[in-house]
């Protein structure tokens, strides 16, 4: 029997919280609550463990990141960073332009009126457990920008070493303790949300959310290859069309890593260098997250406006800009992205545990189509890369007794 994936396990939670929620409605209301308190104990404890886990997943993944971002060719490097992060923030800023203006209206005030505050309409945990995290998410970015600067700057191989290795115990962490107790954690607070009679209108959000996220995905794909059609005087929709075999194989794959082959290979054929193709595409592959960056901008939109939270401009504006470097950290597992944004909703947004769980299962609805947004994209930085690059060795020379204006 083929193992179901994440995606499919999240579902199954949720359907069955649904179901087993409408069945404790109709029974006593002293066997049905403490069914329910049961799963808001076990969210309460893995929330407090996740909480726990961000600040590590942020120095696991961001430090040796950036440390490994200073081997390579130094120009070439620093040209595709620049496109990768500039890509990022315009998706983010696409994603709130569209979302705070379309949503409210698709959402309306029911559907906040009918979640409330989530503190007060959930059922509570049979006790507390409080959980500290060993700093802040301000800290432990900070703390990862100063190493992985100080290794690059250095070429520290030894302290390499020993991130590495605890990026890989992270990693582990998150592949074999947090992404199979996900689903769990979903079903408890669907659970929790169904018993309250609040699932209705969660359900009918997500629908919403799930299409326009995809119609933005393929607007930032129009926007990406348009600009590296005329920048290459190429036909962006040939471009795209070559490129298609990349955005299938990363929906069947969900991985932006397992699909370099292929993207090597239609990035190639779009007309880019082989030399810009074979340092880009891995590369982007790591840091360019453009589909990704939509998908939590949207989500977060959505999740704050069905818990009646203002979408203040300003604020969004500076998630978005942190989130832009925070992506460099999303771990290549599924749903990787939303993991290494957990800290930013929780300290520039103010997520909830219930709104952090709400934020996992709607990314992780649509986690394919963002991760072949992503790679589709890849194409078109590469293809624009190739163009500056291709541009600044063909540059003639000042020779001597030239006067430079």
């Amino acid at each position: 029997m083929k193992k179901i994936g994440l995606l499919g396990r999240i579902i199954i939670a949720i359907a069955l919280a649904v179901g087993i929620g409408s069945l404790l409605n109709k029974i006593p209301e002293k066997y049905g609550l403490w069914f329910v308190e049961l799963g808001a104990t076990f969210n309460m404890i893995f929330g407090g463990f996740l909480s726990f886990v961000v600040p590590l997943i942020i120095i696991g993944f961001i430090a040796p990141g950036i440390a490994k971002l200073g081997k390579g060719s130094a120009k070439m490097l620093g040209l595709s960073t620049g496109l990768a992060y500039l890509s990022t923030i315009v998706a983010g800023i696409l994603a709130l332009f569209v979302a705070s203006n379309l949503l409210p209206g698709l959402i309306g005030s029911p559907a906040a009126d009918n979640i409330g505050d989530p503190s007060e309409a959930l059922a509570s945990a049979f006790f507390e457990l409080e959980i500290e995290p060993i700093m802040g998410v301000l800290t432990s970015l900070i703390f990862a920008f100063l190493m992985g600067i100080g290794m690059a700057a250095t070429g520290s191989k030894t302290l390499l070493s020993v991130f590495d290795e605890f990026q890989q115990l992270i990693e582990k962490t998150i592949s074999s303790v947090i992404i199979p107790l996900l689903p769990f954690h979903i079903f408890g607070v669907f659970l929790n949300m169904t018993y309250a009679g609040q699932v209705a209108s969660v359900l009918s959000v997500f629908a919403m959310v799930f299409v326009l996220i995809i119609a933005m995905h393929l607007i930032m794909l129009l926007v990406q290859y348009t600009a590296a059609g005329a920048l290459t005087h190429r036909n962006p929709f040939r471009l795209l069309k070559t490129m298609a075999p990349a955005y299938f194989t990363a929906l069947g794959t969900q991985s932006s890593a397992a699909t370099i082959p292929v993207t090597v290979r239609q990035a190639r054929k779009t007309g880019a260098s082989d030399k810009v193709v074979d340092f880009t595409v891995p590369l982007f592959a790591n840091i360019h997250l453009s589909g990704s960056t939509i998908t939590l901008t949207t989500c977060a939109i959505g999740v704050m406006l069905m818990n009646g939270m203002p979408v203040t401009i300003g604020p969004m504006i500076q998630f978005i800009a942190v989130l832009g470097v925070t992506m460099i950290a999303a771990p290549g597992v599924p749903g990787g992205a939303v993991m290494a944004a957990l800290g930013l909703l929780s300290s520039m947004l103010g997520f909830t545990e219930p709104m952090i769980a709400l934020m996992i299962a709607l990314y992780m609805a649509q986690d394919s189509f963002g991760t072949a947004t992503n790679v589709t994209g890849d194409g078109a930085l590469a293809i624009i890369t190739d163009r500056f690059a291709t541009s600044a060795e063909t540059a003639p020379t000042p020779s001597a007794g030239t006067k430079v204006v």
